[in-house]
């Protein structure tokens, strides 16, 4: 026979344990409350295709600074960012080989009118004694000769020292433009090559941004069409700019066709070598009436291929389905759906990783 203590703990332990599952029940109808999700409604897209491509800032005139002769850097007056004005002397060679060349080029030119003086001498000798009959004809022409390839050896003597003195002046780098130094490859001392670039000066005032068009829009897009430009390391700004150069022909190594782009207004911000967005306004697509198009973050992606959750009414529950769909390019705007939704109708836009098929939800 039970004893009465024991009689009384069974109970209260029935009681303690009727309470906890009353308590965990609770607890299970809170967590069951409906989840909170932002949704958009599907629609056909506007009539313009925006389509977004990458390019590259530049400045609209990249001088590369060479010399036309070649010979020992010994003086380099260059520096990164300096900012340098049109005529002012930035690097000089020894440049000896064309400081002898215009030595020996001087000593011809004198020995040369040396030659055309005693030539003339002699033909007015000559003359004289022709005309008081004591030379012959055959002797005054011959005097004539003589003076005139005097005379033209003269004159190639001086042209000879004009273009020595002209070698030793492309020995002296000066700049073509006022601009900014972007680059420099030398050093002093090294020995330098004619043509070989040794400092690149950005001279142009307007940005341009260089980039490659595939051949699917290249029909759509004409010269001074406008565009929209942004940079990755300019959050925030954004920048009107036009076409300004249009290739009719693909570059075979990127297989685009390239094209150039002005922006509308300088921006010290703006510097070469910045990674650009360049957005294509395209206008009319010809199946755009039926084109739907969704925010990117609307679209998840599984073992089994792309999914929307679609938001719908069952009874007195909103829930949300899963539904597979198929996407076609991404823009500025979204994807574009080909398959798998129609206008009209609701889906979630947050969370698709953390939603259920089937699971009750509101909207916010």
């Amino acid at each position: 026979m039970m004893k009465l203590p024991n009689l009384r703990h069974s109970i209260l332990a029935l009681v303690c344990t009727s309470l906890l599952f009353s308590c965990g029940s609770e607890e299970e109808v809170k967590e069951a409350d409906p989840r909170p999700v932002k949704y958009t409604e599907v629609a056909t897209a506007g009539s313009a295709t925006e389509r977004v491509f990458s390019g590259t800032a530049k400045s609209e005139k990249v001088i590369n600074l060479s010399f036309r002769s070649s010979g020992v850097l010994v003086q380099l007056d260059v520096k990164l960012g300096q900012l340098v004005k049109k005529n002012q002397l930035l690097a000089k060679l020894d440049n000896v080989q064309a400081r002898l060349s215009l030595e020996r080029a001087i000593t011809s030119v004198n020995s040369a009118e040396s030659q055309m003086n005693t030539a003339k001498l002699g033909l007015d000798r000559i003359r004289v004694l022709y005309e008081k009959g004591s030379a012959s004809l055959t002797d005054f022409e011959s005097a004539k000769n003589s003076y005139k390839t005097a005379q033209q050896s003269y004159e190639s003597a001086k042209r000879e020292v004009s273009i020595q003195r002209e070698q030793v002046r492309y020995g002296f780098l000066y700049a073509p433009e006022d601009g900014v130094i972007t680059a420099v490859s030398a050093e002093v001392d090294e020995n330098i090559q004619a043509g070989q670039a040794i400092a690149v000066l950005n001279a142009g005032v307007e940005m341009e941004i260089s980039l490659g068009l595939p051949e699917s829009i290249i029909n759509n897009v004409s010269l001074n069409m406008p565009v929209d430009v942004n940079f990755s390391s300019l959050e925030g700004q954004s920048f009107k700019g036009r076409v300004t150069e249009l290739s009719p022909a693909v570059d075979l190594n990127t297989s685009t066709y390239p094209a150039m782009v002005t922006l509308d207004r300088v921006s010290d911000d703006v510097k070469s070598g910045m990674a650009a967005n360049v957005t294509f306004a395209l206008g009319e697509d010809s199946a755009k009436d039926m084109m739907i198009r969704v925010p990117a973050q609307a679209v998840g992606e599984d073992s089994e291929g792309r999914f929307v959750f679609v938001i719908t009414q069952e009874a007195d529950k909103t829930v949300v389905k899963k539904s597979r769909v198929k996407v076609g390019d991404l823009s500025s705007a979204g994807f574009q759906i080909v398959e798998g939704l129609k206008p009209g109708q609701k889906i979630a836009t947050a969370g698709l990783q953390t939603l259920l098929d089937g699971q009750e939800v509101t909207i916010q």
